[in-house]
């Protein structure tokens, strides 16, 4: 699947996170039929608390829905790999279908840094 438009979604939430003085991470779940669940961009200084980031704001979206059930049939759209805690935070949650931006040469989960086990299908 051509992931492209939901991307260009992602990279509006990360551009309005830089907006307001966040790092640019923007992220959308989205279901088997293209349909976006959630989306979430990072929330770190503005809430003070360091785990506020855009796929856990994202986690947090589905859980209020009632959506837990299509967890395991999710794509996850965001615009940085995943850190090693949202990628263990997905993993733990059913979710291992995972396409990103740019590698997190810092922090990343999805084998630049570390590969979170139980990941399967990232691009």
């Amino acid at each position: 699947m051509d992931w492209s438009d939901h991307m260009k979604i992602s990279l509006c939430l990360a551009k309005e996170a830089l907006e307001v003085g966040e790092v640019p991470v923007g992220c959308i779940f989205v279901d088997n039929d293209g349909n976006i669940l959630a989306s979430g961009r990072n929330t770190v200084n503005e809430t003070k608390n360091a785990t506020r980031h855009a796929e856990i704001n994202c986690v947090d979206t589905i859980v209020k829905a009632s959506f837990l059930e299509k967890l395991s049939n999710i794509t996850v759209i965001v615009t940085v790999e995943p850190c090693i805690m949202c990628a263990a935070l997905l993993i733990s949650i059913g979710c291992t279908n995972i396409v990103y931006g740019c590698a997190n040469d810092r922090f990343g989960g999805c084998g630049t840094v570390l590969a979170v086990p139980g990941l399967e299908n990232f691009l």
